[in-house]
């Protein structure tokens, strides 16, 4: 008998597909939303068992749930914000965000930038959601309430609240798991020359 392959057969069938002009690529029958920045690229649509993947080149630019049927679109609204910052007016039209539930204080925030800014204050708003190109619902949503919070309602507010928040804090050095450290002593510091340097200061001064 043969011996097992030494990786797991995966379940996938691939293929290469052109976006359309809507950012969609369509896979065994239905369509999956992209990037705008990707309309009219060849692209490569991986298919498996319970989700759908396109990728450009090596990098990962889309994910979807696959749907067994025909003829549905799938849009992830992520995919059009780019778009829509540039043509802000379509926002509120755009069917890519059509059943698109954002928390509650993603609305506060727009009403608040809107009461603002005026018309600028959509465009603002989608610079905000544009963060979740880098970052999760629920890390965005955390970063709005804190902003909202603070009476800071500003797109640089909020991204710097994100990375803040994003960075690992530095742990203290401890000595635990380390026992052979624990014989070695430091000598103290020799403050011998501040204290001549600052001697020689009040001198000068005084004279």
């Amino acid at each position: 008998m043969l011996a097992l392959p030494a990786e797991a057969f995966e379940a996938r069938r691939i293929e290469q597909r052109r976006a359309s002009s809507l950012s969609l690529v369509r896979f065994d029958r239905n369509d999956y939303s992209v990037p705008t920045a990707y309309a009219h690229h060849e692209l490569t649509v991986i298919g498996g068992d319970d989700e759908v993947r396109v990728t450009s080149a090596d990098d990962l630019i889309a994910t979807h749930e696959r749907h067994w049927g025909r003829e549905h679109v799938s849009y992830d609204p992520i995919h059009y914000l780019a778009l829509l910052e540039r043509k802000p007016g379509a926002f509120d039209a755009a069917r890519p965000l059509e059943r698109w539930e954002l928390p509650e204080c993603f609305l506060v925030l727009r009403r608040r930038m809107e009461a603002e800014h005026g018309h600028r204050g959509r465009r603002e708003f989608i610079k905000v959601l544009r963060l979740l190109e880098s970052s999760t619902i629920r890390q965005l949503a955390g970063a709005v309430e804190a902003a909202i919070n603070l009476g800071c309602e500003d797109v640089d507010a909020i991204r710097l609240i994100l990375e803040h928040r994003a960075e690992a804090p530095i742990p203290l050095f401890s000595l635990d798991g380390h026992p052979h450290l624990k014989s070695f002593a430091l000598d103290p510091p020799d403050l011998s020359a501040y204290s001549s340097l600052t001697n020689d200061v009040l001198t000068q001064q005084g004279a």
